[in-house]
């Protein structure tokens, strides 16, 4: 089993934060090569397609309004790997009012590569994702 996190700070409220990405079904909001998607399941799975029209169909596992966090499992993706489990998650950051701290995590095994190979890719997915949740957040009145 691999695994890998990115986390980005952002001088934005943990709400402001989670009111944009808390959602399941939010991915078009604010990830720009999720041209679509389309939820089932009374929103527990999700079925998305990238900018090419490539197909990922996720589940939902485990939602904290809360603690504004998500997990996610992959039912069907062009990646590599099984058993993906990754986690969404906004927390204020400590000694810092009103900035977040968001974090996306993921496990993993990796499948016809090798474990450096497989978090290289998740953790290039992840830090590219939080830097397209900036540039989203900085173009909108915060």
């Amino acid at each position: 089993m691999a695994s890998t996190t990115a986390t980005l700070d952002l001088a934005v409220p943990p709400e402001r934060v989670w009111q944009l990405i808390g959602g399941f079904d939010a991915l078009p909001d604010w990830l720009p090569y999720i041209a679509e998607s389309v939820a089932a399941e009374g929103g527990r799975v999700r079925r998305l397609r990238n900018e090419e029209g490539g197909v990922i169909v996720e589940r939902l596992v485990a939602f904290d309004d809360a603690a504004r966090s998500y997990s996610y499992a992959i039912l069907e993706a062009p990646f590599p790997v099984t058993d993906y489990l990754s986690t969404l998650r906004v927390r204020e950051v400590p000694g810092r009012s009103g900035a977040s701290r968001v974090e996306w995590s993921g496990t993993f095994t990796p499948a016809g590569v090798s474990d450096d190979e497989a978090v290289a890719l998740f953790h290039g997915i992840y830090a590219d994702g939080l830097a397209a949740l900036r540039n989203t957040l900085a173009g909108r009145a915060v």
